[in-house]
């Protein structure tokens, strides 16, 4: 067990290690730092990844093994939900104890269980012992990587943290691409179980190397405070830090629409069966291409200013989705859903930093994610089966618009993700640091 001991005062592992006034500040390079990115990568490859995969999945469920559920795409469609809610569900509590100094004392036994949950799925059989397995066994595994691997990146890097972060994201867009390849190509000549098997044994080969090379750079500063208490709720003084976080919300309540049902939809516009399993896949590799580039971006010009405008593209790709009538245009609509979305991915966590309170900025960071991450999760759980919900009654034209637009989910968080940012450039104004409101790096 790696916990350093306990003493009075907060934690401060990450903040110490990133404060400007430090004297060991972030390397920003180096053998160790850019091991620590590789194993960041294996472990998304290995957890967004496969969750990003689920797509793949659900079609097949609904069309062979769950096709007898009744509606098979709603009850299907909670696994899915679960999973993306849980990857982020438990950050708060996880957070917590990697500021308290438990890393791989977690991160092991996480590792275990996502691997021993995929190699049951094979001896799956009624539909909740798919929820138990695909869903809350892998959400919750996944969920234990998210958070403490970003704190760890944030104590290796700082002037080239978004150029990491987007490396590390980048990991799930690779996971994302060929796990429903290697699914899709696998069950005609194997079977489904061993097709999951075979992932199963690409998830140990990832997750071996990713507990190989992670690590904290510096040990955390001890606390004599528990896993939880009302002190962690304190972040929500801050007005930007409190809309950033409900921004979020609304935006993963459509966020994961398209990734969800493009390709069980696919077909009814003609797409054929063998194809439409790779749109999954499709929309991955473009999200890889836009989460490097979001990175190198947000490092000049600021995260949120990168987030907004590509945030606001993917709800108006998902609005588009549902009136694309031919293969070409689904196509293309896929790939600029995914290079647009991909910026979501990997920078979501980086405006925490500067939507605290004065002086706070730099404290906490295990916990403040973890908050974030808990307004994630309600977004991610609730939005597929609402989605899903709506596509039954009216129809998938209704669904999009509802995901994509205003009226409803990503475009509206869009709306209110520009308010902390005003907030945010209101008070470098006040302390006379601001350069202008447009061109301002936030």
């Amino acid at each position: 067990m790696d916990h350093y001991g306990k003493a009075e005062g907060d934690v401060r592992a990450v903040p110490a290690v990133i404060s400007p006034q430090n004297d060991l500040e972030p390397p920003d390079g180096g053998l160790q730092a850019w091991l620590v990115v590789f194993g960041a990568m294996c472990s998304t490859f290995t957890t967004f990844g496969y969750v990003n995969a689920w797509g793949v999945f659900q079609e097949y469920y609904q069309r062979n093994v769950l096709s007898h559920s009744s509606p098979s795409d709603m009850r299907v469609a909670w696994i899915g939900s679960i999973q993306y809610a849980l990857v982020f569900l438990p950050g708060l509590p996880i957070g917590r104890l990697f500021d308290l100094g438990y890393f791989r004392s977690v991160f092991i036994p996480a590792s275990a269980l996502l691997i021993l949950a995929t190699f049951l799925i094979p001896e799956c059989k009624e539909y909740w012992q798919f929820l138990l397995c695909q869903g809350f066994a892998t959400g919750l595994a996944c969920g234990t990587f998210f958070g403490p691997v970003t704190a760890i990146l944030a104590m290796w890097f700082k002037k080239r943290r978004g150029f990491a972060l987007g490396l590390f994201a980048t990991g799930s867009s690779i996971g994302g691409t060929v796990i429903p390849i290697v699914v899709r190509s696998l069950i005609p000549k194997v079977g489904f179980a061993w097709a999951v098997r075979i992932v199963g044994f690409i998830l140990f080969a990832g997750l071996t190397a990713a507990n190989l090379t992670l690590k904290r750079r510096i040990p955390p500063v001890p606390s004599s405070e528990g896993v939880f208490n009302l002190r962690m709720f304190k972040q929500f003084r801050s007005p930007a830090f409190t809309i950033y976080c409900i921004s979020t919300f609304f935006v993963y309540l459509g966020f994961y629409t398209l990734l969800t049902y493009v390709s069980a939809t696919a077909t009814s516009i003609g797409v054929s069966e063998s194809f439409s399993f790779y749109l999954v896949s499709i929309a991955n590799a473009s999200g890889g291409i836009g989460r490097i580039g979001a990175g190198l971006f947000a490092d000049r010009f600021g995260a949120m200013n990168v987030l907004i405008p590509f945030t606001a593209l993917t709800g108006v790709m998902t609005c588009v989705w549902p009136f694309t009538r031919s293969t070409g245009g689904l196509i293309a609509v896929t790939v600029i859903y995914g290079f647009s979305s991909g910026p979501y991915g990997s920078l979501v966590s980086v405006p925490v930093i500067e939507t605290g309170e004065p002086g706070d900025t730099n404290r906490d960071l295990g916990r403040r994610i973890g908050l974030l991450m808990t307004f994630l999760a309600s977004g991610g759980l609730l939005g597929p089966p609402i989605s899903g919900l709506i596509f039954r009654s009216r129809g998938i034209e209704a669904m999009g618009i509802y995901a994509g637009t205003l009226r409803c989910m990503i475009i509206l968080g869009v709306v209110i993700m520009c308010i902390p940012r005003f907030l945010v450039l209101s008070a470098r104004r006040k302390r006379g640091r601001m350069t202008g409101w447009i061109l301002s790096k936030v």
